[in-house]
């Protein structure tokens, strides 16, 4: 076994603290990983919480994880000692199913499991996630960090990155394309700047007028304050395709109307509540589509690393120390980020819990 120590919540209620754990020994598929990095996502904070179902306590939650390979098993071929990598939402899956079969592991019919709060095929034991000093993980589902990546900076590429770049793919997004970003969070920021990259027209929609030049300096070319009733019936039919990443309630009508024939309305955002429903004739009279989309594949996801080291695209963060994640997660409830915080792992190699 590895010695691990880990950030862990111990309950919904209590705050994270440092946990001693072990992680399994590595089999012949295996990569070691000593943690360098790992990004914080909302969805670590709605888990631990347990507002998204019941929870393995003690926790260790995180799944953008990058770190340098410590060791790796006689049947590795991909990695070797001393590699830049990362680690994303999922490590493993049951590899046999027909979404298995074809890249998409996100959608196993049998469930991927989580990088947390999963179950290890292994040993039976809850998955601990990268808010640790290191990990071991199945070969398959380890990526590579090309060059020229800022390895801080590339963690949230793991999850936000990945979730942002997805249906961006999906609905072939490129130079012509006229996309629309709900919502300037951790999610929202990388859409942005992807959609940019692709060579995309990009708006922002945002009910802030205070995140305006935040989005322009993003790469956004336009951005609509959604309480302009005048600026958004200027923008009617004519968007191919809207990123909705808020994860809160709120009326889908006056985003479909912005699509313009065979246009598609993306949801990213998990929303504990659901959306009033658009009424019928918004999709009929144009064709709309209103869809969603999980993270992305393995094979997908190295794909959006590799676009990413090839046009600088990486997350803007906040670097803050393993101490620090309680606080955080507090800012979080109050969108006080810009716009990811990154936990730098070296300082939990000489704490005690």
């Amino acid at each position: 076994m590895i010695p691990a120590r880990g950030m862990a919540a111990t309950s919904a209620h209590d705050p994270l603290v440092p946990w001693d754990f072990s992680r399994r020994e590595p089999g012949p598929s295996d990569v070691h990983i000593s943690i360098l990095f790992c990004g914080v996502c909302h969805s670590d904070l709605h888990t631990v919480r347990g507002e998204w179902g019941s929870v393995p306590y003690p926790l260790v939650p995180g799944h953008e994880i990058v770190g340098r390979v410590a060791s790796v098993g006689s049947h590795v071929t991909r990695f070797r000692e001393g590699d830049l990598v990362g680690v994303g939402c999922m490590v493993d899956s049951c590899r046999d199913c027909e979404p298995c079969r074809r890249g998409l592991e996100q959608y196993c019919e049998n469930g991927n499991t989580g990088t947390y709060a999963g179950i290890e095929a292994q040993t039976g034991r809850p998955t601990q996630g990268g808010y640790s000093t290191h990990i071991v993980v199945d070969q398959d589902f380890v990526l590579r960090i090309p060059d020229g990546l800022d390895p801080a900076r590339t963690a949230p590429l793991l999850c936000a990155g990945i979730t942002t770049w997805s249906p961006l793919r999906e609905w072939k997004v490129g130079p012509g394309s006229r996309v629309a970003v709900v919502g300037l969070g951790g999610l929202g920021h990388m859409a942005v700047k992807l959609a940019r990259a692709l060579g995309a027209h990009v708006v922002v929609l945002t009910t802030s007028p205070g995140k305006v030049a935040d989005a322009l300096a993003l790469g956004a070319h336009e951005v609509v304050l959604s309480g302009d009733a005048e600026a958004m019936r200027a923008l009617r039919n004519s968007l191919h395709l809207i990123i909705d990443t808020v994860g809160a309630p709120h009326d889908l009508n006056a985003e479909m109307r912005l699509l313009g024939l065979d246009g598609t309305l993306v949801l990213l955002g998990g929303s504990p509540e659901p959306h009033p429903s658009p009424g019928a004739f918004t999709f009929i009279t144009r064709r709309r589509r209103l869809a969603g989309s999980l993270i992305g594949g393995i094979a997908e996801t190295q794909e959006m690393l590799d676009f990413c080291a090839a046009h600088g695209v990486m997350a803007d963060i906040e670097s803050i120390r393993p101490e620090d994640i309680n606080t955080a997660y507090e800012r979080m409830l109050r969108s006080d980020v810009k716009y990811r915080f990154v936990i730098d792992l070296e300082p939990l190699r000489h704490t005690s819990p």
